[in-house]
This record gives C-alpha cells, sequence and structure tokens, in this order.
C-alpha cells in the first residue's frame, strides 16, 4: 500500500531541515588550463598515429561557464547524501532507478543535481577530466523540480539524459564542436528532442563530439573539437581511443555522468564509441527517428539514436524517439520495439551469419560460442568485401548541400556562415584555434562539382549494391543475422540502410573495452533487440570503468 502523500512530504521536508543543519559550505572549484606539453610529449609514440595529441584542452571554450549557472546548489550540496543515493543509481536501469523514486528515497531534482555534481566533480578534476560536456542544461533543475511535484507511470518521466552536440534542444547552443557554431544558440527543439520531451525526458546537457561528426579533418583523432577540446577514454584515459564522432556521448554514459545519452550515426558513429566504452548502441534503420534539427554530414546516410549501459534501457529510449516528421523527406511511420516480446524471446532455429576474417579474434569466437551454446546457430562465411566506391563522394557531395539547409533552418539567424565555404575562410583566420589538425575534408567539400543528378544516381547504386550484397549472403548462407565486432561493418550497414546494435562482449588483455554488433535487414530492430538481451540475460560482459564507479 501506498503511503499518505502527506507523510511523504513530511519525510521529505524533516531530510530537507537534516540538510540545512549539517550542510557547510563547499568551496567552488575554478578550471584553470594548465601546460599540458609533458601530456603531448608521452603520447607523441602512441602506436595509433592519431591519438598523437597536439592539443588536450580548450582554447575556445572556458570550462568555468559549464558550471557557473550551477555554483549556488554547489556551494551547498549535502555530499553525503551525493555518496549515500549512489548506489542506487551508478549503472542501474531506468527501472530500477524509477523504484527508488517511488520509494521516496530520491526525487528527480535530487537526480538531476547528483549528476550535475559528479559531472563538475571529476570534469575539474586535472588528472580525471574527460572533456565529454560541452554544456549543461541551465533550467533542467527548475525543470526536475516541477515533474517532482507528480507521478507518472511513463518509464522514461524524469530521467535525465545527454545529448550530443549536433542535436537542436531548445534555448541552447549546438555547436557541433566547432568555434564558427560557439554562438549557434536555438530556440527550438529537434524533432526527435520533442518526442522525447512528450514522455517527460528531462535534457541535463551537451556533449562533446569529434568536431563535424568527423568529416573535418584527416588525419585527426577522434573525439576532438575546437570548442570542447580533445574527448578521453574513462577505461583508459590518453591510451584508448575513445570512439567517434559521438565520443561525448558514448564516454558520459561510461563515467555514470547520465543515465543515457544520445548519439549520431552516418557511418559508424554510435558503434564505434559504444564498443570503445562498454555501452549498448542502437544505429536504427534510416528514417525511423527523425533527421530534423540535427546538423548533418548526410541526408542519405545520417540518424540518431541511443546509448546506455543496458539492453531496457536502449530499447525503452529508442520507443520515445521515434515517429513520422513531414519535415524529414525519408521520415516514416516505425513500429515500437515490444518490450515482452523481447524479453520473453528464445533463441530457436536463429542463425548468425559472420566473415571468417573473424576466425583469428578469440574474445569475439568465445562470445560466438556463447551464443550457440544457448541455442543460438552460427555460421562463418567467406566472401570479398563489396565495392561501395561512391560512399565518400556521397557524403562530401550531401553535406555540401545538407549543412547550408541545416543553417537555413534551424541555426541561430545571427550566424554569419552560410555555407562550408564560409567555414573554411572563418577557419583560416585562425587556423591554430578553429582547426589545429586541418580542414582536409571540408576543402574537398567546397572544390566539390557533382551535379543533383549524378549525385542521385550515386545515391541509387549505392543503396542497391550494398543491400544485395547483405541480402544474397543472407540468402545463400541461410542466417537472420549478422554478427560482426565492433563497427567493422558500419559502412555496408549504413549503405543499405541495415539497422546495427552494438553489445559488449567484453575486454581485451589491455584492458579495452570491445563489442559483439548485431546487423539485420531494415525496418528489423525488434529481431536485434530480442537477440541483444538474450545474449546480455545470460552473459552479461560490461564493467564500469574502476576510477568512474
Amino acid at each position: 500500500m501506498d503511503k499518505p502523500q502527506g507523510f511523504k512530504l513530511m519525510k521529505r521536508y524533516f531530510l530537507f531541515f537534516l540538510l540545512i543543519l549539517s550542510c557547510s559550505e563547499n568551496e567552488i572549484i575554478y578550471w584553470e588550463n594548465y601546460d599540458e606539453t609533458d601530456e603531448i610529449v608521452e603520447n607523441s609514440g602512441h602506436e595509433i598515429k592519431r591519438m598523437r595529441y597536439m592539443r588536450i584542452q580548450s582554447i575556445s571554450n572556458d570550462k568555468n561557464d559549464i558550471f557557473r549557472p550551477f555554483h549556488s546548489f554547489i556551494k551547498s550540496y549535502d555530499i553525503g547524501y551525493h555518496n549515500s543515493i549512489k548506489k542506487h543509481i551508478l549503472n542501474k536501469n531506468i527501472s530500477y532507478i524509477q523504484s527508488k523514486i517511488d520509494e521516496d528515497l530520491f526525487g528527480y531534482e535530487d537526480l538531476v543535481k547528483f549528476f550535475i555534481y559528479r559531472i563538475y566533480k571529476y570534469e575539474m578534476d586535472k588528472d580525471l577530466y574527460l572533456n565529454s560536456v560541452i554544456s549543461l542544461n541551465p533550467d533542467v533543475i527548475s525543470q526536475a523540480r516541477e515533474l517532482d511535484k507528480n507521478k507518472s507511470d511513463n518509464p522514461l518521466y524524469g530521467i535525465p539524459i545527454l545529448v550530443k552536440d549536433n542535436i537542436n534542444v531548445e534555448n541552447m547552443v549546438t555547436s557541433a564542436g566547432a568555434s564558427v557554431f560557439k554562438n549557434n544558440l536555438v530556440y527550438d527543439d529537434a524533432t526527435v528532442i520533442k518526442n522525447l520531451k512528450k514522455n517527460n525526458v528531462l535534457i541535463l546537457g551537451k556533449l562533446n563530439m569529434s568536431e563535424w561528426a568527423y568529416y573535418f579533418c584527416r588525419p585527426c583523432p577522434v573525439g576532438y573539437s575546437s570548442l570542447g577540446g580533445q574527448t578521453l577514454n574513462p577505461y583508459g584515459r590518453k591510451i584508448f581511443e575513445s570512439g567517434g564522432s559521438s565520443s561525448g556521448s558514448g564516454v558520459s554514459v561510461a563515467a555514470n555522468f547520465a543515465v543515457a545519452s544520445l548519439g549520431s550515426e552516418t557511418s559508424g558513429s554510435i558503434l564505434s564509441p559504444s564498443s570503445k566504452n562498454s555501452l549498448v548502441g542502437l544505429k536504427p534503420t534510416i528514417g525511423n527517428i527523425s533527421r530534423s534539427g540535427i546538423v548533418p554530414i548526410s541526408s542519405f546516410y545520417d540518424t540518431s539514436g541511443p546509448m546506455t549501459n543496458n539492453v531496457l534501457d536502449n530499447a525503452i529510449i529508442y520507443n520515445s524517439m521515434i515517429g513520422f516528421d513531414q519535415s524529414d523527406e525519408l521520415s516514416k511511420e516505425s513500429t515500437k520495439i515490444n518490450i515482452q516480446e523481447m524479453q520473453n524471446f528464445e533463441s530457436s532455429n536463429l542463425k548468425i551469419g559472420f566473415s571468417s576474417r573473424y576466425l583469428s579474434d578469440s574474445l569475439f569466437i568465445s562470445t560466438v560460442n556463447d551464443l550457440e551454446s544457448i541455442g543460438i546457430n552460427n555460421i562463418s562465411y567467406t566472401s570479398s568485401n563489396s565495392s561501395l566506391p561512391y560512399f565518400r563522394g556521397i557524403l562530401t557531395s550531401d553535406m555540401k548541400r545538407d549543412l547550408p539547409k541545416y543553417i537555413d533552418q534551424f541555426a541561430n539567424k545571427n550566424i554569419v556562415v552560410r555555407n562550408v565555404s564560409d567555414i573554411v575562410k572563418f577557419n583560416n583566420t585562425d587556423t591554430i584555434t578553429h582547426a589545429p589538425y586541418n580542414q582536409y575534408i571540408f576543402n574537398e567539400i567546397v572544390n566539390d562539382n557533382v551535379s543533383d543528378i549524378e549525385l542521385e544516381e550515386m545515391k541509387k547504386s549505392t543503396k542497391m549494391k550494398a543491400t544485395e550484397f547483405l541480402n544474397e549472403l543472407m540468402t545463400k548462407y541461410n542466417f537472420d543475422v549478422f554478427v560482426s565486432v565492433d563497427n567493422s561493418m558500419a559502412g555496408i550497414a549504413a549503405a543499405a540502410h541495415f539497422p546495427a546494435l552494438s553489445v559488449p562482449m567484453g575486454y581485451r588483455k589491455n584492458g579495452e573495452p570491445s563489442n559483439i554488433t548485431f546487423i539485420t535487414s531494415s525496418n528489423n530492430e525488434q529481431l536485434l533487440y530480442n537477440v541483444a538481451y538474450l545474449f546480455e540475460k545470460n552473459f552479461n560482459r560490461r564493467e564500469a570503468p574502476e576510477k568512474y564507479n
């Protein structure tokens, strides 16, 4: 039986009274950029060339600005209370957290403050900072306080998430990591954010990313942006890549800075950081989630998707993200994931296929054998890679067309640049600040001269070749789902508009996370979630990073 509302209020007021009596003012920590020369030199010999950093800290953005709106609450925050509720929040799924709120252990305002303080604590520590959060929603505490006045059966009610900084959130800057968009304060939500807000999801803040979704410079580190600096991996700062381009989206959830995050993917940009940060990440079928209000690379490939620390949460968030949007030319009505079907799924006669090139990967083969032990048959196939000669050309030509459309329709009207050429000119005024690694790809985009007719033919040919290649393999070897390592099949899946769901499968000998990725035909997300949930239920391989647990 529920406790009377009056009792709950008395309990809350009593706890608040104790807090007032016990708290002393916390000292505010201010960030000062430090000499990072030794760190840069130390990484100069890294075996991965793009991890030989030129810069780690941002010189375009004052990190203190992220936390200034919250200094008053931080000063009086009860750190003892913070530590007491930590065990009920870190690495817990949405259902568990909601159950503790139902028990009145804490409220939505408490949950939001918990994460803000945690982000502040780690991001202001010179030995532990990750450069994952680029801004925080200044209104999120008051928004959470309003939600505390009511209750809801909606599983996402009051749940705080973080959002990649190429997705528009009302009254927040959308930068795409670029200095030129530093003042791109937008006044409307992207459609996907509107859909989430209908479910009373709280937008906690925005996340660092590979600048322009990693279609800007070459070669350069994943996770670097001129505005946010270099995103670092909590499983190994400056040791392992953070994955890109949704670098902050992966790092923030791995470090328990929020319950979940949103990323975006053109080819591998959700799958890669999910793998590098031991998370569950979905790249859905193109069109199932609206792209309106998201800074684009390509309207042919782009999509947003959820990133979480478990499969169930991922499915719940995905269900709240989908919905037809007439302003998105590829948008369509899509089917919600049947959670009960997912939880009750049995593997009878299911077959998975994987390329023989993975046979030398002991971690992957061990994982496939585990799947077979629960009744999922595996089939190894030998095949040459499908040739997709127009893949990058589509990205280049699309971005030349699609980025100006975003600026015209969704950017702040005071943004002075109107196209890629304008951005290149802006960056050239101070390349040390705006483009330290180069802007090689943007220069390619400026010089692109593919016609509209040629572009449409390139898209038609690429999708047809990719789809035929994958379907022929599935038919020839008679399997239902592709499995791969990390984001190794991201390109072909993107070209075919096939969905992919990546799930932690364990850790390499050096401690680096790695994922198994499930891929199947378009609009068959239900099957992916079914298989992924079954795998996770039987072989949950995720472990939180030690220093952020």
